[in-house]
Parts: structure tokens; sequence; C-alpha cells
């Protein structure tokens, strides 16, 4: 099992509406895939401009291909990375 946790930060705190409709609409395609085990957004209560992504994929071939998928490549790449910072965190599950 692979564990992904992403943490976005949004630039300007007027793209967050933007970032909000795109991260839904990619999150809804990615859940769809061969893989997907589990995608779930999150958005600070704190801090606006703050989004988390929490990933659960079967394998690391299931993480790769999601990365070549359309709702990573003509969603998440150009409405979201492009005004947004991203820090990605493969993780090891530690308690269940």
């Amino acid at each position: 099992m692979i564990y992904n946790n992403v943490v976005l930060t949004v630039y300007d705190v007027k793209n967050v509406d933007k970032v909000i409709n795109s991260l839904q609409r990619c999150a809804e395609l990615s859940r769809q895939e061969a893989g997907c085990e589990r995608l779930e957004v999150y958005q600070s209560q704190d801090h606006v401009r703050l989004f988390f992504l929490i990933e659960q994929w079967q394998s690391e071939e299931d993480l790769e291909r999601h990365r070549e998928g359309y709702a990573y490549q003509n969603i998440y790449l150009p409405e979201v990375l492009s005004i947004a910072a991203r820090v990605p965190h493969l993780c090891n599950q530690v308690s269940a």
C-alpha cells in the first residue's frame, strides 16, 4: 500500500474557490482510477489557503498511473499547481 499525503498552499486567497472546485472535480475522477483506495481533500479551518490531500493507492504503479491520468494532467496540473505550492509526503502507516 502507498500512502501519499500532499500539502497545498494557494498563493493568493482570491483563488481559493477555484482550487476547491478543481480539487473536487479531480478527486471525483481520481477515485474511479484503478488502485485508488482513498482520496480525500481537506481545507484548513484556520488557514483557508491550506489544503491536504490524503491518498492511498494499492501500489506505486497505481500512483504513477494516476499521475499520467486525465484528472492529474488536465485538472490538477494546469488548474491547481499553477496557483498553489505543493509539498508531497510519501508515508508509512504507523497505526490503523
